[in-house]
């Protein structure tokens, strides 16, 4: 099984217009969504991310970066475990929310870098 990275992408705009109901009730379908995905064993974890931040660069720190002044903003993450990439674009296009095309969903596979809790002195390497 290989890991890929799930960059969920929203419309920044809208969801700080949500009300706390409509927020809770797309949490809500995004979690029989997400527990799905545990059930059939691809789920590792994931989470929401807060619409504010910092955006930091060379030069400057923004608290209110251009990711969340753009339209479209990664709004949360999930790590899967899936056989190849091609299954993982699959289980992307079950999300009830990227059917009704309300979200996306960017599938990057993860290259696998060994926790560098786990390598000690040695160098960081590939692998899984």
């Amino acid at each position: 099984m290989e890991k890929f990275l799930y960059l969920i992408r929203e419309d920044l705009s809208k969801l700080r217009q949500w009300s706390e109901e409509e927020r809770n009730n797309a949490i809500r379908e995004m979690q029989k969504w997400v527990k799905s995905l545990v059930e059939k064993g691809n789920y590792v974890t994931g989470d929401v991310l807060r619409i504010t931040g910092s955006y930091v660069s060379k030069s400057q720190v923004l608290s209110d970066g251009p990711f969340i002044e753009a339209k479209e903003g990664i709004s949360g993450i999930m790590v899967m475990e899936v056989t190849d990439l091609q299954n993982a674009v699959s289980l992307a296009q079950s999300c009830p929310f990227v059917q009704s095309g309300e979200m996306a969903i960017e599938v990057r596979p993860m290259m696998g870098v060994k926790d560098i809790r786990e390598s000690g002195d040695e160098g960081r390497t590939t692998g899984s």
